[in-house]
C-alpha cells in the first residue's frame, strides 16, 4: 500500500499542441502528429515546413496524452515532428519521477476517465481535473520497481499478441495460396447464396427479455451489451448457430454465428446458401475480398463512413475452387484455431495479471 500521492499537475507541465490549420499541411517538412496518428487511424501524414514554437516539437522518448476524443498515453518514437491539438507533451520539470512508471499511472487514470465518460458523443479531458487527479508516488526506486514488473508482463502480452497475429496471417497466406493456384473462373457474390437484411428495430421495441437482438457492435465486441424482443417476426429475421452473417455497414465483416437462436438487426445479411454448393468457412475468407471490392465500387478508396450497396455486393466476384479444396482449407482453418485457443487463454491470462496490478499499484 503506497500511501504518499501527488497531484498530475505538480509532476510535470503539459504543453497542447498548436492548432494546425488544414492549409498549413503539405507534403515537405517535418510532419504533424495528429491522435489519428497516434492510435494507427490516419490515412494520410502532413507535413509543415515553416517557423514554429519551439515547445510543440517533439522527439523520440517524449511522452504524449491525447485528451480529446480518443484517450491515450504514448511514448513517441518516430523522429522529430510537430504536435497538434489536443495532444500534451509532458515536459517533467517539477517532480522526480520514472518515466516508465508515469506512463502506467497515466495509462490506469485514462482507462478511469473514459469509463467516466462513457456514452459522451466526444470524450475529452478538463485541464483543471487532469492536473487535480492524485497518483501513487512512492520513492523513485519503488516506480522502477513497479514499472519493471509490468513491463514483464506487458512484454509477455506483446509476445502472445503477436503470436495470434502471426496464426492469422498463416491461416490469410494458405487462402491467397490456394486462390491463386484455382482455374475455376470468377463467381459473382449474388449467385452464391441469398442474402436476407436484419430488421429495422426500433429502440421503442427493445426489450428485457426474449430473444437478443444480434446488432453489429455484438458481432465486434463480445462484452456489448444486448436488448431482447419478445415478439414474432418472420423466420428469415432468426439466426441459428453456425449461421453465416455479413455485417454491411459500420464494419465489413463476415462472421460464423456461434450462439443462441437471436433476432437480426438491420445492416447484417443472414447467408442463405439456396444456389450453390460452397463451404462456410472459406465463404467467409472469400467474403473479406468482395466487401472490399463493394466498397471500392461504392467509394473509391477514400476512408468515409463504411457501407455497401447491395448491388454492389451482389456484383463483387471470387474465386471458388472445388468443394473438396474449400472443405481442405477449412480443416487447416479448424486447426489453427485450435492453436489460437491455446495462445488467447495465455493472452487472457497475462491481462488478467496486469490489470491486477495495475489496480494493486493505482488503484
Amino acid at each position: 500500500m503506497i500511501d504518499k500521492t501527488i497531484r498530475l499537475g505538480d509532476v510535470a507541465t503539459y504543453v497542447n499542441g498548436y492548432a494546425f490549420k488544414p492549409s498549413d499541411r503539405g507534403e515537405v517538412g517535418l510532419p504533424i502528429i495528429r491522435i489519428q496518428d497516434l492510435t494507427g487511424n490516419a490515412y494520410d501524414l502532413g507535413f509543415y515546413d515553416g517557423e514554429y514554437p519551439k515547445r510543440i516539437e517533439i522527439n523520440n522518448g517524449d511522452i504524449l496524452i491525447s485528451w480529446s476524443a480518443s484517450l491515450g498515453v504514448y511514448v513517441w518514437n518516430r523522429g522529430k515532428a510537430l504536435l497538434n491539438q489536443h495532444i500534451f507533451k509532458v515536459v517533467f520539470d517539477k517532480a522526480n519521477v520514472d518515466k516508465d512508471y508515469f506512463v502506467y499511472a497515466i495509462k490506469y487514470n485514462l482507462g478511469v476517465m473514459e469509463s467516466k465518460a462513457h456514452g459522451a458523443t466526444m470524450k475529452h479531458i478538463v485541464k483543471k481535473d487532469f492536473d487535480n487527479t492524485l497518483i501513487p508516488y512512492p520513492s523513485l526506486d519503488e516506480q522502477k520497481s513497479i514499472a519493471q514488473k509490468l513491463d514483464l508482463v506487458s512484454r509477455v502480452i506483446i509476445r502472445r499478441q503477436q503470436e495470434l497475429d502471426k496464426l492469422d496471417e498463416l491461416v490469410k497466406a494458405r487462402f491467397v495460396e490456394m486462390i491463386e493456384s484455382t482455374d475455376t473462373a470468377p463467381t459473382r457474390m449474388g449467385d452464391i447464396a441469398t442474402y436476407i437484411n436484419g430488421y429495422a428495430f426500433k429502440p421503442a421495441q427493445w426489450e428485457d427479455s426474449g430473444y437478443p437482438i444480434i446488432r453489429i457492435q455484438n458481432l465486434n465486441d463480445t462484452n456489448a451489451p444486448y436488448n431482447y424482443y419478445s415478439g414474432n417476426l418472420a423466420d428469415k429475421y432468426l439466426i441459428h448457430n453456425g449461421d453465416v452473417l455479413v455485417s454491411w455497414a459500420t464494419h465489413l465483416e463476415a462472421y460464423i454465428w456461434k450462439g443462441k437462436e437471436a433476432w437480426l438487426n438491420q445492416h447484417i445479411f443472414k447467408v442463405v446458401f439456396d444456389k450453390i454448393e460452397v463451404d462456410k468457412t472459406y465463404f467467409v475468407y472469400a467474403c473479406e475480398e468482395a466487401l472490399r471490392q463493394a466498397f471500392r465500387n461504392a467509394h473509391g478508396f477514400k476512408p468515409t463512413m463504411e457501407h455497401i450497396k447491395k448491388a454492389d455486393f451482389d456484383a463483387a466476384i471470387v474465386r471458388l475452387p472445388n468443394i473438396q479444396t474449400q472443405k481442405e482449407f477449412a480443416t487447416f482453418v479448424e486447426q489453427i484455431d485450435k492453436s489460437k485457443f491455446v495462445v488467447q487463454k495465455a493472452l487472457d491470462e497475462a491481462q488478467l495479471l496486469f490489470d491486477s496490478l495495475m489496480q494493486k499499484y493505482f488503484g
